[in-house]
C-alpha cells in the first residue's frame, strides 16, 4: 500500500517543534529586555548645558522645588526654568564662571556672547505621548516628588531613579498609603513619617484614633503605612486603575 504522506512529512513535526520554541523563546527574551531598567531609562544622566547641581542648590542652599518647577503644583507639568529665573540669582552670584556661560548667552544684554536663545535644557523624565499625568493632581494629594524622582536633593547630577512604568504606576494606584504624607510636607524631600509624627502629637493621637494599633515607635514603613492610612481615608483618596485613567 502506498504512502500517504510524503516523506518529508516525517520531519514536520520536529520542525513545528523548534518554530514553536524558538519563538516562545523570542517572546521571552524580548519581554526580558524591555522590561529591565535599563529599557525604562532608569539611570538615564544626560549632560546638561550648565551643571546644575541639585544637591548643593536644594540640600545645602534650601532652595524649594517650586522656585524653579513653579507650575508643577498647578499645571499638569512641571516646568523647567526659564534663563531668568536662573539670572535672579546668579546675576550677583558666580557671574563669571565658566559653567554660566550658556546663561549669560540666554539673558544677559552686557555679555558680549549675547544672543537671547533659551538655555537648551536636556529633558530626563518623559511619559509616552499616550499617557496622561497631571502632576497637580499628585502633588496637591501628598504625593511627593520623591515617590516619583527619588532623592533628587541629594543628586550631584540629576538622574531618572524610577522606572515609571505601568507596573511603577499601578502599584502606587493600588497602594497609595505608601506614599502618601501631610500637604505641607510635600516637597520636604528628607521627609520620614516618623519624624512627622514625633513633633506633631496632635497629628500622632488622630492616627492612633484611626487605627488603634498604630505605634509611632514602630519601623519607618510601618509608621509610613499607617500615616498614609489615615490620610487616604481623611481624603478620601480612592485611585482607578482602570485603562481610561491613563489612557485618554
Amino acid at each position: 500500500m502506498a504512502n500517504i504522506f510524503p516523506r518529508w512529512t516525517n520531519l514536520l513535526p520536529i520542525k513545528i517543534a523548534i518554530c514553536v520554541g524558538s519563538l516562545a523563546l523570542g517572546i521571552v527574551i524580548a519581554f526580558s529586555y524591555y522590561a529591565t531598567p535599563k529599557t525604562q531609562r532608569v539611570g538615564y544622566m544626560p549632560d546638561q548645558p550648565i551643571p546644575y547641581d541639585h544637591e548643593l542648590h536644594v540640600k545645602q542652599l534650601g532652595l524649594d522645588c517650586r522656585f524653579c518647577h513653579s507650575f508643577a503644583e498647578e499645571s499638569g507639568h512641571a516646568n523647567v526654568p526659564t534663563a531668568d529665573r536662573c539670572w535672579t540669582c546668579h546675576q550677583h552670584v558666580k557671574t563669571d564662571s565658566e559653567k554660566l556661560v550658556p546663561l549669560r548667552r540666554a539673558i544677559d544684554k552686557t555679555y558680549e556672547g549675547y544672543t537671547g536663545e533659551p538655555v537648551k535644557w536636556v529633558r530626563i523624565h518623559k511619559s509616552p505621548d499616550y499617557v496622561f499625568f497631571d502632576h497637580s493632581a499628585h502633588l496637591n494629594r501628598g504625593i511627593s516628588c520623591v515617590s516619583c524622582h527619588g532623592q533628587v536633593n541629594e543628586m550631584r547630577t540629576v538622574y531618572q531613579a524610577k522606572d515609571h512604568s505601568m507596573g511603577f504606576c499601578l502599584d502606587c494606584h493600588r497602594a497609595p498609603e505608601k506614599h502618601l504624607r501631610p500637604i505641607e510636607e510635600v516637597f520636604n524631600l528628607d521627609y520620614t513619617a516618623k519624624n512627622y509624627v514625633e513633633l506633631n502629637p496632635d497629628f500622632a493621637a488622630q492616627v492612633k484614633a484611626f487605627d488603634s494599633e498604630f505605634d509611632a515607635a514602630a519601623s519607618e514603613k510601618e509608621v509610613q503605612e499607617k500615616v498614609g492610612s489615615f490620610l487616604k481615608a481623611h481624603w478620601n483618596v480612592s485611585p482607578k486603575e482602570s485603562c481610561a485613567t491613563c489612557h485618554r
